[in-house]
C-alpha cells in the first residue's frame, strides 16, 4: 500500500464507507452526493456539476437506492436534507478533500495549460486597484483561464460562495463572511482629489478649505451622505458639505475633474488619475482599511484555484 493510500484509508474514508453500500457507488456518485448535500437543491447541484437536471435526478435515484435514504425531501420552501444526509455531509466532504489532495500532490501543474473559469466578486475600486492588473497578467501566464467580474454584494456573498456562484471575493474584513477563508492582500489609505486649476486648491488643502468646499462621497449601498471622514471631523468639532453621493468609486474623479467639488477617495484610484486631478494629503487623519481575498473552504486545496489566489496575492504586494 502506498503512503497516500494509507492516509486515505485511515483518515478520510471510513466515516463515509461504513454508512454506505459501496458495491453500488463510485467516486463520481460520491462527488454528486457532495454537491447535492452542499446545495440542497437538484437544479443548483446540476449547474455546479455541469450536468442536465434529468441526469442528476437519475444519479440521485441511484444514491437513494444505495443508501436506503431519501437524502433530500420536499419542504414548504424547496427541499431539506434528511437526518442521514446531514450526518453524511461533513465526513463525505472531508473524504473527498483527502482524495483531491492526493491527486493534486501527485499531478503536475502547469498554469499555461490549465483550463478554468474564475468568478471574482469585487467593488469597482477593487477591480481598478488590483483585478485589472491580475486579469492582464493572466493573459500571458494562464491564457486558457477565463475571468468573470461580479459586483460585490456583501449581503449575498456567503451564499454565493457556498453555492459556487463566486469563487473568490475581494472585500474588507468586516464584509467577509465569518465562515469563509480569508487572506490579507493590501492596506489602503486615502487621498484628497481636486481638479487641476481649482481656484481654492493649489497643491495643498487646509482643513478650513476642506470643510468649506462641497464634497463627493461614495455610498456602496446607495444614498448615504456620511462616512469615516465625517466621524473624524465630528471628533474635532468640524463638519463638511456633501453635495453628491454615488454608489461607485470610479465616477468620482470624473465628476471632480469637471467641477469645483472635491473628494476623499482610496489612494490607488487617486494615483490613477494623477495626470487629470490634483492628488493631495488629507488635512486630518482618516483611518485606512484592509482588503482581503475571501473564498470557500471547498476550493482551498484545488490546484488551479490555489495558484490563482497565490498569484493575486503576489500582485497585490506589488504596488
Amino acid at each position: 500500500m502506498k503512503p497516500h493510500d494509507a492516509v486515505l484509508k485511515s483518515n478520510f474514508l471510513p466515516a463515509v464507507i461504513n454508512q454506505m453500500d459501496t458495491k453500488n457507488l463510485d467516486l463520481g456518485l460520491l462527488v454528486t452526493l457532495e454537491a447535492l448535500l452542499a446545495e440542497g437543491n437538484v437544479t443548483r447541484a446540476a449547474r455546479r456539476l455541469n450536468l442536465s437536471q434529468p441526469a442528476l435526478s437519475a444519479r440521485l435515484a441511484r444514491l437513494r437506492d444505495a443508501l436506503g435514504d431519501h437524502l433530500l425531501i420536499p419542504a414548504q420552501r424547496g427541499m431539506v436534507l434528511t437526518q442521514r444526509a446531514i450526518e453524511l455531509q461533513q465526513p463525505l466532504h472531508d473524504a473527498l478533500e483527502g482524495v483531491r489532495r492526493v491527486v493534486a500532490d501527485g499531478a503536475p501543474f502547469d498554469p499555461t495549460t490549465m483550463q478554468a473559469t474564475l468568478v471574482i466578486a469585487a467593488s469597482d475600486y477593487q477591480q481598478f486597484a488590483l483585478l485589472t492588473r491580475f486579469s492582464v497578467a493572466l493573459r500571458t501566464e494562464a491564457p486558457m483561464v477565463r475571468i468573470a467580474w461580479r459586483t460585490l454584494d456583501v449581503l449575498a456573498l456567503a451564499t454565493q460562495l457556498e453555492r459556487g456562484e463566486v469563487d473568490l471575493a475581494l472585500a474588507t474584513p468586516d464584509h467577509a463572511p465569518a465562515a469563509m477563508r480569508q487572506r490579507q492582500l493590501f492596506r489602503e489609505d486615502y487621498a484628497v482629489i481636486a481638479r487641476q486649476g481649482h481656484p481654492a486648491v493649489q497643491g495643498y488643502v487646509s482643513l478650513d478649505v476642506f470643510c468649506t468646499l462641497e464634497h463627493v462621497v461614495v455610498s456602496p449601498e446607495g444614498g448615504g451622505f456620511s462616512g469615516p471622514t465625517d466621524a473624524a471631523l465630528e471628533a474635532i468639532g468640524r463638519h463638511r458639505t456633501v453635495a453628491l453621493s454615488t454608489s461607485g468609486f470610479l465616477i468620482v474623479p470624473e465628476v471632480v475633474s469637471r467641477s469645483d467639488m472635491i473628494a476623499l477617495i482610496p489612494r490607488r484610484i487617486a494615483d490613477g488619475w494623477s495626470d487629470r486631478v490634483q492628488v493631495l494629503e488629507p488635512p486630518l487623519t482618516i483611518p485606512g482599511f484592509t482588503v482581503v481575498s475571501v473564498w470557500h473552504d471547498r476550493t482551498t486545496n484545488h490546484p488551479a484555484q490555489r495558484w490563482l489566489r497565490e498569484r493575486l496575492t503576489t500582485l497585490a504586494a506589488e504596488r
